[in-house]
């Protein structure tokens, strides 16, 4: 094949453009930690204005993963505490940082919502070792107290009776149950963006939670403060469930990462080839449509439209002229007399003929 083969240009710009995005995801990589380090919002549990918004996260935008130690992790409770070495730290548009994890630690669509609060266990005591992983909570802890699998004992151990918690942010210490009012007294205000009427307040509260383990408490920013724990931690939250129940507090081992930045608007484009049993593009912004195609649209015209310009820029550089004059300098003329082998060869022909 030639240089000016179709099939083999065609080849050479499939192999650049390869290139290129796999240079791009070892960059984003690099920069995450995380494989892969880019996730698609598929609803709209997140969403800040219902027209879509930069800043927060819309269904079809594009967030960073990052791979983050669990202990990292700054909740709402945290930001919003004036006493707190992290307060006023907000990610995409409220206090504390959004996080993906696994329900449950289960396999299935990851979810991405705020870290609320964290439960970390108080005074624990050892728990019966000889029970079975599959033991109920009695026989795990015949003294009392929660059975936590994953935290550590004082011998550090896995395994332990969690008899009081601390929520970290507040003033929530050594408690047998939690109970939290996110009003802006007992810790930072939390609007809940729904109506008000009797027992029913315009702010979160977690209600006299026993949590089955250590972990935080997550919440979708649209969710009007249906936490994801479910009404055990909230009254009349409907919970995000696994096929083992309603998810727990998120645990250190189903964290997936957490959310960095975002680039709004490209996932769109994956959700329109999502395939059943997904949401699709129902839960995308209008806005965000629009947006992507006039996007799309400026790529695919903007070369036309600068092409012109800078070869007319081009053409009038004195190097530019120099180079042209240069090229033809080293073109072969048929029609240049001057070139005595050129007609040697020619008149050779014409003698032959006679």
């Amino acid at each position: 094949m030639s240089d000016s083969d179709p099939l083999k240009t065609l080849f050479r710009e499939l192999l650049l453009a390869a290139g290129m995005i796999g240079l791009l995801i070892l960059a984003l990589y690099a920069h995450t930690g995380s494989m892969p380090p880019l996730v698609v919002v598929e609803s709209s549990s997140m969403i800040h204005d219902i027209d879509g918004e930069v800043g927060s996260i819309d269904a079809g935008d594009l967030v960073l993963v990052h791979n983050q130690d669990f202990d990292t992790i700054v909740t709402f409770a945290e930001a919003t505490d004036p006493d707190n070495s992290k307060y006023g730290y907000s990610q995409h548009g409220l206090g504390g940082d959004v996080i993906i994890y696994k329900k449950n630690g289960e396999a299935g669509t990851p979810i991405i919502h705020r870290a609320i609060m964290e439960v970390v266990p108080n005074e624990i005591s050892t728990p019966n070792r000889t029970a079975s992983s599959n033991a109920s909570n009695s026989e795990h802890c015949p003294e009392g107290g929660t059975y936590d699998s994953e935290s550590l004992d004082s011998d550090g151990v896995p395994g332990v009776c969690v008899l009081t918690w601390d929520v970290p942010g507040t003033d929530v210490r050594n408690v047998e149950t939690v109970t939290v009012h996110f009003d802006g007294i007992q810790a930072g205000f939390y609007d809940c963006n729904r109506p008000v009427h009797a027992n029913v307040e315009p702010h979160l509260v977690v209600w006299q939670w026993q949590p089955r383990h250590a972990g935080i408490l997550t919440l979708g920013d649209n969710n009007n403060c249906s936490v994801d724990q479910g009404s055990q931690a909230v009254n009349g939250s409907s919970g995000v469930h696994s096929a083992s129940g309603t998810v727990g507090p998120i645990r250190g081992s189903w964290l997936i990462g957490v959310g960095g930045g975002e680039i709004p608007w490209l996932g769109t484009v994956k959700l329109m080839v999502s395939g059943e049993g997904t949401p699709g593009t129902t839960y995308v912004p209008s806005s965000s449509f629009l947006i992507l195609f006039t996007l799309v649209g400026g790529v695919l015209v903007l070369p036309m439209l600068l092409e012109p310009a800078i070869r007319r820029f081009m053409s009038k550089a004195p190097e530019f002229e120099q180079a042209m004059s240069e090229h033809n300098k080293k073109q072969p003329s048929l029609e240049t007399p001057e070139d005595d082998s050129m007609w040697k060869t020619l008149n050779s022909y014409d003698s032959e003929s006679e």
